[in-house]
């Protein structure tokens, strides 16, 4: 049993990068599924698809031969939930990096969250 799903999918997402795989198997809830969506309209995963098994398949990308996701920071955790307000959402390792946010208008990047005006749980930074 794993206490923290986001955090584990995030450590399958940066292990399965750091060995080089080209896809990575994660089981599947709606929660990962919108995360891996909004991290693939970014550009740090690609394609992201429901397989049979009752599992979700992420396509891993690289460019220059080094790994989109080079590390991130789960903010909000079981254990001490944190929200952030719409004035509080900032750049992300100067722009480089992106916030994701849990809103009631639905799993945002902090720039989505701020052209929508709506704050939320701060899940995690990405880069």
């Amino acid at each position: 049993m794993v206490n923290d799903p986001i955090a584990d999918f995030l450590v399958r997402l940066s292990n399965a990068s750091a060995v080089r795989h080209e896809r990575v198997l994660v089981p599947y809830s709606k929660m990962k599924d919108a995360i891996a969506q909004v991290l693939a309209k970014e550009g740090y995963v690609g394609e992201v698809k429901k397989s049979n098994t009752g599992a979700l398949r992420v396509e891993l990308k690289y460019t220059n031969d080094r790994p989109a996701v080079s590390g991130f920071k789960r903010l909000s955790k079981p254990s001490r939930r944190l929200y952030t307000g719409i004035h509080d959402i900032h750049p992300v390792k100067n722009g480089k990096g992106l916030l994701v946010l849990s809103t009631p208008a639905g799993i945002l990047t902090g720039n989505e969250a701020r052209k929508q005006k709506v704050g939320g749980e701060t899940l995690f930074e990405i880069w």
